[in-house]
This record gives C-alpha cells, structure tokens and sequence, in this order.
C-alpha cells in the first residue's frame, strides 16, 4: 500500500489580504467607525485644552491684590490734602487735580532724579562688567577650585544688608567715601553682583559646547568668545541682570539712608521724607511722588519683561 503523503500546512495569507477581509468582516458585523479612533496621547490632550476654573479664580484674585493697591495709590494723589483722609479711598476722587504733582515737580524733584538714574546705570555697569567674566570663567573652567570659588561667591545671597551695614560703614568711612553716591554705588552692585552671577551662569550653560570647539578650531582666544560668543547668546540673562540689578539701585534705601547725610547726593527714596513733617504727613504729595519715582522703571520693565521672563526661566541651566 502506498505511504500516505504529508499534509498539506496552511497556505501564507498575504498581510493585504487579511487585513482587508478583517476590515470588510469588522464592518459586515456590527455599525462601526470608518475612520480610525484618535491616539490615547491626543485625547488626553484634548482634555487638558479645557478651561481650568481654579486657576482663572486664583489669576483674577492676584490681579485684585496687585491693581486696588496701585489704583487707591494713583486715586489718592489725585486728591487734595484736606480730602485725603477723608470717605472710602476705592472711591474715585470727586474734584481731581494735579497740584499734587506740581508740588512734587517744584520740591527738588528733578535733582532726586538724576541722582538716582546715576546710581542705577552705576550699578548695572558695575555689575555687567564684573558678573559676565565671572560667570564666564565659572562654566568654562572645569576643576574643582573654580567650583568651589563659585559656591562661596553665592555665599552672598545668604547675607543679608543688615548684618553688615556696620562694617560697610567703618570701611566707608576709611576710604572717605560718606555722604557721596559711590557710597550707595559700590556697596549696591556687592549686594545684586551674587544673584546676577548665578542667573549668568545658568544662561552660559545653554550654550552648546559644540559652538566653543568650532571657534577654538579657528583659532579663537578665550576673550574673543566671550564676546562674540557668549555675551550674544545670553541676552536674555543680561538683560535679567540689568532689570534686577537697577531695580535694586533705584528702590534701594538702606545705603542712601546710613552713607548719606546731606542734600546733594539724595535720591529718590529718601526724598519721600520731604513730605513727611512733625506735625503730619502730606498723604497725596507723598503719593505723587512715588508715582512719579515708578514710571521709569516700569518703562523699562515693560520693554524687557520678555527677556527678563526668558532670563529667569535659565537659572537652573543644565
């Protein structure tokens, strides 16, 4: 008898074959979707396009806290003297004037001014001047002492200005520098020289390595790539340092008040007390002055707060 042959094994299905007749079998069976469903990554980021109530509440609440602040402030120096103390201050002011202002324009406000746009463009060049090669030399220098100088550098944002304003007023004295504006100049850019660093150098750590090795393969001195490197690729933290740092200089009161005595080298925070008297306080006077004092700097804040925002987000680096 003939040996039974081996049977036959089932024939290869083509990939197109069976995925079409599973596909026809799927839509004969049941009422289906013909196109085919999203991605569970999209749908979830469908969900989280949705409006978030919380958050809306929380932004409006900050927002209340910030402008009522600002809007009483601006509404009371609008007021006059005998009306300032009195009704609710939320209130706009009923006869508005601006004698106030003229007060503050013809009291030596122009002086107090200049004096301070001095320090304030004192200490960001100090500060730009000192804090770039600094961070420079701490991200590209690659050893221990370099770190460890760079950690007790940043000792200083640990210190604050109280602690030393007795010592700082000895070695002030010693160098015969009271009552002048490097007084305030010098110990205002030590102060924002620790926190501008440590922003630099987070900056100067994006920065690819990659673009220092092909400058360094040109022939390329470590001073030519600080500054046709490195200074173009950190605006956004100079211009952070330069926001942080003239903010200090221009709201700075301690200094002014303990290195300085006279009338020549006052500035502007200490011109306040120009409305304060023994027997009261001019309230809308003192307002209008501080309003005035706040539109330069809020100018410059508004200019660069897209730089300053980017500066801040680099602190952390790499």
């Amino acid at each position: 008898m003939p040996r039974p042959g081996p049977r036959p094994g089932p024939r290869p299905v083509k990939a197109g074959a069976g995925a079409g007749a599973g596909a026809g079998a799927g839509a004969g069976a049941g009422e289906q979707p013909t196109g085919p469903l999203p991605p569970p990554s999209r749908r979830r980021r469908h969900w989280t396009k949705r409006a978030n109530p919380l958050a809306g509440l929380g932004s409006v609440i900050w927002l209340a806290i910030v402008v009522i602040p600002l809007y009483a402030m601006l509404s009371a120096s609008l007021t006059s003297q005998d009306k300032a103390l009195t009704g609710n201050p939320l209130n706009p002011p009923t006869s508005p004037t601006l004698d106030n202002y003229n007060t503050v324009l013809h009291s030596g406000f122009g002086h107090l001014l200049s004096n301070t746009a001095i320090v304030a463009v004192a200490v960001v060049a100090i500060v730009l001047g000192l804090s770039v090669p600094l961070a420079y030399v701490a991200v590209r220098t690659r050893n221990r002492w370099s770190g460890l100088a760079f950690r007790l550098f940043l000792l200083g944002v640990a210190i604050p200005a109280q602690a030393v304003v007795i010592p700082l007023y000895l070695v002030i004295a010693k160098l015969d520098l009271y009552d002048s504006l490097l007084a305030v100049i010098l110990p205002t850019a030590a102060f924002a020289m620790p926190v501008s660093v440590l922003v630099l150098v987070g900056t100067l750590r994006d920065v690819s390595e990659e673009l220092y090795e092909a400058m360094a393969l040109d022939g390329a001195s470590p001073q030519r790539m600080l500054f046709q490197l490195t200074v173009p690729m950190a605006k956004g933290g100079i211009s952070t340092v330069v926001i942080y740092s003239a903010l200090q200089a221009w709201n700075g009161f301690l200094f002014p008040l303990i290195f300085t005595q006279s009338d020549e080298p006052r500035v502007l925070t200490l011109g306040l007390f120009n409305y304060v008297s023994q027997f009261g306080v001019n309230i809308p006077a003192l307002l209008a002055s501080v309003v005035l004092s706040g539109v330069p700097i809020f100018a410059v804040y508004l200019v660069a707060r897209r730089a300053l925002v980017g500066g801040l987000m680099g602190v952390g680096g790499k």
